[in-house]
């Protein structure tokens, strides 16, 4: 894909919200804004401080109403995304940035947010591996890929993705090389000390217990994902 020429000027802007998982936010955030002849709006209802799920703050700078037409569109994840599944002011506004944007970016459990928009309908889709067999319920097809592509829709799985996954949006907007002189001096170069962080290559004994910690928020999910599938007769 050819990127976008250097002297037309970008507008990155991601979403906060309380409970959000402040790494589906500031991990791509290293590398968004960074991007040549950019800004970055960090974009919330108001700019009192949000907690992340650690109890990180977090400000916005810009309101839903204030945003201008973003060329690229974060929308991350966290526990705080269930709050967001019905919230007609925040899928409005993902829905009408979506229509215009260049990409919607969603890291981990934002893909649900972006599905309860209806962006994921027949598209290939990607989330964190405990929320993986929700995204048919919002009529995706669900991917184990750590970034997926599918149009104007980029998805990141799990929490650190997300880093994989905007530099990625950084080559597609100004190409290969910007992407890489961007993880260079982030000094990308993962060498995790353990093996654990897929449940493909994870101990039996730690998926188990990292499934069983997350299964009070995965029934939450799967009891929206239902929901949302029951008003939409065209995915039942």
């Amino acid at each position: 894909m050819t990127a976008i020429p250097l002297d037309t000027h970008l507008v990155i802007g991601g979403l906060i919200f309380p409970d959000i998982d402040q790494c589906d936010f500031t991990g791509p955030f290293e590398a968004l804004a960074r991007v040549p002849n950019s800004k970055f709006l960090t974009i919330w209802k108001d700019k009192n401080p949000v907690r992340d799920l650690m109890g990180m703050q977090l400000m916005a700078d810009t309101l839903l109403d204030e945003a201008p037409q973003l060329d690229v569109l974060l929308v991350p994840g966290g526990y705080g995304q269930e709050a967001l599944m019905q919230d007609e002011e925040v899928l409005s506004f993902i829905r009408k940035q979506a229509r215009n944007a260049k990409y919607v970016f969603s890291v981990c459990t934002g893909a649900l947010v972006c599905g309860a928009a209806g962006l994921l309908h027949g598209k290939r889709a990607t989330t964190h591996w405990t929320a993986m067999e929700l995204l048919p319920y919002f009529g995706a097809i669900p991917s184990d890929e750590r970034v997926v592509i599918d149009g104007n829709m980029v998805s990141a799985g799990g929490v650190t993705s997300g880093i994989d996954g905007s530099l990625i949006v950084a080559s597609l907007l100004r190409g290969d090389t910007v992407a890489q002189e961007l993880q260079l001096y982030m000094a990308y170069d993962p060498k995790p000390p353990f093996q654990s962080g897929s449940p493909k290559t994870a101990p039996a004994s730690i998926l188990q217990t990292v499934t069983q910690r997350a299964a009070p928020i995965t029934e939450k999910r799967l009891k929206t994902a239902r929901e949302y599938q029951a008003n939409h007769h065209d995915l039942a």
